[in-house]
This record gives structure tokens, sequence and C-alpha cells, in this order.
């Protein structure tokens, strides 16, 4: 299936039906009043989040979404039938804005949340309403509302506590193919992850956390290099960033300081929020690296990026991965008890992701194909 996590859609709530303006006439029963029923509700559009959707590719061929309008009021009382709602069932995680003012109306975060994006018109009033004591044949009646129109624009940013970031071939995929079942394209060349893939990581029988990991960002993102910002988006709701650092580049003369600190640039120039949030540097690719080499680089980064956390492993052999997934396991535990009101864990039992873009896993789990060029 396509990812898609954008969309313009345009959606039309149902009409109320008019009301009715009727007498009773039977035989026997002259002059029986007035018996014009009500007409009936339109039909809303209703935005449902269901975690069994992945992308937001039905809205993006199908852009016009329309609710029937009620029926009229009839006579002998007889009201009209209301029109159903429209269900739009979304991802988790879309956040739904008015495409006119940019004004955020639905942020659908739990499965099963629904909210009224566009209410269907009331129905008209019959003219057995209007009845009194000095008003015995009244006429009246009054037409359906009108429902509400919009146009909406849809965003998926994904559900997942850990966001991975890294240049192109850093071993973002091949770490998650490592920690987790989530089995991305790994390749020798640049820009082999073109969507966001997730994975659950099982620490333990009662613990495990979502990981995300999308396409390589570069310096000049902001400007449109490469894939630019556009899946920045899905690490917006992330507890914590792993930096991911290539230690054994092809090219020796590559500043890998550097490349951290113009990556770490990206991220202020799309997002104060998310360059704020809490960023760990991964030393990958140490099993290329003597013991001497190792040091040195360790020393470069502590020296030049200041208190930041480091790890040291090897996606592709596993090593030290075991030790940080234990390590970001504790640190989402500090979190939440130092923000108890915080949502709820996305890795939640409820709240995993779909097969099709993560599966769970022990975190022991390694790269089985040694050959595999890493991504």
């Amino acid at each position: 299936m396509k990812f898609i996590d954008e969309a313009r859609i345009q959606i039309h709530a149902g009409k109320g039906g008019d009301g009715s303006a009727s007498f009773r006439r039977e035989k026997y029963v002259p002059r029986g009043g007035p018996d014009g029923g009500d007409g009936g509700r339109g039909g809303s559009i209703i935005a449902v989040a269901d975690r069994n959707i992945n992308t937001l590719v039905d809205y993006r061929f199908a852009r016009i979404h329309r609710a029937k309008n009620g029926e009229p009021g009839r006579g002998a009382d007889c009201n009209g039938r209301g029109a159903p709602d429209v269900m739009l069932r979304m991802p988790v995680g879309t956040l739904i804005r008015e495409a006119e003012s940019g004004a955020i109306m639905a942020d659908l975060t739990r499965h099963g949340q629904q909210v009224v994006l566009a209410q269907g018109g009331q129905g008209g009033l019959g003219n057995l309403h209007f009845k009194s004591s000095t008003n015995r044949a009244p006429r009246q009646f009054t037409k359906g509302e009108a429902g509400e129109e919009k146009g909406l624009q849809l965003e998926l940013k994904v559900l997942a506590d850990i966001g991975l970031l890294g240049y192109p071939n850093a071993g973002k995929s091949t770490f998650i193919r490592a920690v987790s079942a989530a089995r991305p394209k790994v390749a020798d060349y640049p820009f082999t992850t073109l969507q966001p893939h997730l994975g659950v990581v099982r620490v333990d029988d009662a613990r495990s956390f979502v990981i995300a990991d999308i396409p390589g960002l570069i310096e000049g993102a902001s400007e449109g290099a490469g894939l630019g910002h556009q899946f920045l988006r899905h690490l917006t709701r992330t507890r914590l960033l792993l930096h991911l650092v290539d230690c054994a580049p092809l090219d020796e003369e590559i500043d890998l300081v550097g490349q951290a600190r113009a990556l770490s640039n990206e991220l202020l120039k799309y997002d104060e929020t998310l360059h704020a949030k809490p960023r760990w540097i991964l030393l990958n690719k140490m099993d290329m690296l003597s013991e001497e080499a190792r040091s040195e680089v360790r020393t470069l980064f502590e020296q030049s990026l200041g208190p930041q956390r480091f790890f040291e492993l090897s996606a592709l052999t596993g090593e030290g991965c075991r030790e940080l997934c234990f390590a970001i396991m504790e640190h989402l535990q500090e979190m939440r008890a130092q923000n108890p009101e915080a949502d709820e864990p996305v890795s939640d039992e409820s709240t995993s992701p779909p097969s099709d873009l993560g599966a769970e896993s022990g975190p022991d789990r390694h790269a089985s194909d040694a050959s595999e060029s890493e991504e």
C-alpha cells in the first residue's frame, strides 16, 4: 500500500428536511386540524480514528464526501426520516485542519475517537407546532437548515515513543531491524527509506515501546535538499530522539561532528519544539573501528557536543543494542513518572501499530544477514 500522509478533502453535511403544512382530512371528522410533521435531520460528517488504517490514501483520490439530506415531513403527524451520518475512518495520529484558516479542528490520538467535522442541518417544523387557540388552522411551517460545508487539510503524524534521526546510510533501518521485527528496506545507496516505518521493541513481557524510522535528513533540507522536511512531522509526537551517526564513513574527510550540528540546525529550522526534545547520540558502526579509533571518536563527540548521552553500538552485529533498549525504557518510565497526567504510552497493546508498519520483537534481536549494507 502506498504511504500517503497528506490529503485535502471537501465535506458537505446534509440539509434538514422541510416541515409539512398539512390538515387532517377523514370522513366524519370535519375540521380535523393541522397534522403536518417535522422534517428529518440531515446527515453529519464524523471522523473516526481506526488503528487498522495506516495511511490517508483513501482521501487522496476520493476528495468530496457528502451526507444525505433529511426527508421532509408528511401529513398525519409523520416526521421525516433523518439521514445517516457519514463516518470517515482515519488513521490514529491524524491531525485535521480547516483548509482556509489552518485552525486545528481535531487531533485523533486514540483508537475509536470520534469528532463531528460538519453538523447536519436540523429539520423544519410542521404546522402542528403553530396551532394555538387563536390560530386553529395554521399554514406556517419552517424550512430545514442547511448542513455545514468545509474544506479540510489532513495530516498524518505517526504515534511513536522514539524517533530515529540521521544522515542517509547512517544505519537507521538496520537498527530498527535489529531491535524489532520491522523490516524496512536496506541497501547500499542513499535514501533507501522513502516512508516512515514503525517497530515495537519489547523489553520484557510487560514493557515495550514504539520506535519510528524516517527517511534520512541532510543539510539544506529546509531548502528542499534530499527529501526535505517532508517526514519530520512524524517525530513531533515522540518523547525521545535518537541521532545515529555513521562512525565509519567511506570518505575519511567527512566531518562527523559538523554533520551532527547541521542536522541539529535543520531540526531548529523546522520546529523549535522538536529541536528541544531530548536527543541521544548513537555512535553506530563501531564494529568497523579499532579500540583506539573508538576512543578517539567518542572523545571527539563528547568534547564537541557537550553534555549529552552517548552510546556506542553496531546495528549490524547487535553490539550495544540491548543495553540501549533498556536505557530507553528506563528513560520513558522516568518521564511518565514525572508527568503522570500525560497521555498513555503509545506502545500499549491497544494502540500498537499495525503489522505492516512494524511488529514486536525482543531488544536482543539482531540482523541475521551480515551481508546487508546499512541504511
